[in-house]
């Protein structure tokens, strides 16, 4: 789907269909999932070959952040559905080609609707790519650390139903469902750690860049965004070794319990080995067999079995075993 915007009182979308031309004058074309004939459509109007979705997940730096003539291309992660069970990253290049911006993605995350949101309401004001490239990165950056800022309060949650549950005890399937939550919130954030890597590295390339006076506002945003960028990797990183710390403690309680489980067993078999072993000597079928025929012979051995596993019991109380 290609979505051209351009000025007119703000910034207008423009939905480009299969016999449309693009404007001249749009500032930002937006190529979301695009079809070989949209791509080529593209192409045939800048005059210039855009990367593909296998160029987009190339890894290496130089794949992801060059520049050709006065023309930049820069590819980032984005991610996506962060509100869901399965956020999904996604790589979006961003194509800076003389003053227009160009944006080719294959996942819908939020900050794009939210920025086309402000643009149909006409509160977005922008005659230069680049500033509107600022704009964009700078609502993603704010979607990333909404996104931090939630995942900081859930762990803050499962910490508590953790360490100070007082109503009730904690099972073994009740951490296994704080380990998958755990997980979760260890999966998101790991992407989100992933994302913030790479935009870090796209403004420091924006920097250089942008090195003239020519782009002097978008350098000072870019500059605002380079540190917020840094602060939600250090933020990042908190909650990695808190997530760690988290999960190893989970953990712990899990041994403490299957610890408790064969103790208890352990202490059970000693309680009752001492009357097992009486009631065997004494149901042993010899026929000359000492007390055999006393009448006090059951009630002694019965009370003999009693006191046999009531002297351990109380040892290991004693102890503070149990």
């Amino acid at each position: 789907m290609l979505t051209a915007y351009q000025q007119n009182g703000g910034l207008k979308a423009v939905n480009i269909g299969a016999d449309d031309v693009l404007p001249d004058s749009a500032l930002w074309i937006d190529m979301y999932d695009p079809t070989p004939e949209e791509r080529r459509k593209v192409e045939a109007a800048l005059g210039a070959d855009m990367p593909t979705r296998a160029d987009m997940e190339e890894i290496e730096i130089s794949s992801r952040l060059y520049q050709e003539e006065e023309n930049l291309f820069m590819t980032a992660l984005v991610v996506a559905h962060t509100d869901s069970e399965m956020p999904q990253t996604g790589a979006i290049t961003f194509v800076l080609f003389h003053n227009r911006l160009i944006t080719i993605r294959y996942i819908d995350p939020l900050p794009f609707r939210t920025y086309a949101h402000r643009c149909e309401r006409s509160s977005v004001w922008a005659t230069r790519a680049d500033v509107i490239l600022t704009q964009l990165l700078d609502t993603i950056v704010d979607r990333l650390a909404d996104v931090l800022e939630r995942v900081g309060t859930d762990i803050e949650s499962v910490s508590r139903e953790i360490f100070e549950q007082q109503q009730r005890k904690l099972h073994t399937a009740d951490f296994q469902e704080i380990l998958r939550k755990l997980g979760r919130k260890h999966d998101l954030t790991s992407k989100m750690r992933e994302s913030l890597l790479t935009f870090g590295r796209m403004l420091t390339f924006l920097t250089q860049a942008f090195a003239d006076k020519q782009h002097k506002e978008a350098k000072a945003h870019i500059k605002t965004l380079t540190r917020d960028v840094q602060s939600l990797q250090d933020h990042t990183t908190y909650l990695t070794s808190k997530l760690a710390y988290l999960q190893d403690g989970t953990l712990g309680l899990i041994n403490n319990e299957q610890n408790n489980i064969i103790k208890i067993m352990s202490v059970a078999a000693m309680v009752f080995l001492p009357p097992t072993l009486f009631a065997s000597i004494w149901g042993m079928n010899f026929k000359y067999m000492p007390d055999l025929n006393s009448p006090w012979g059951y009630p002694i051995a019965l009370v003999i079995m009693v006191f046999s596993a009531v002297l351990p019991y109380y040892y290991f109380k004693r102890r503070g075993w149990l």
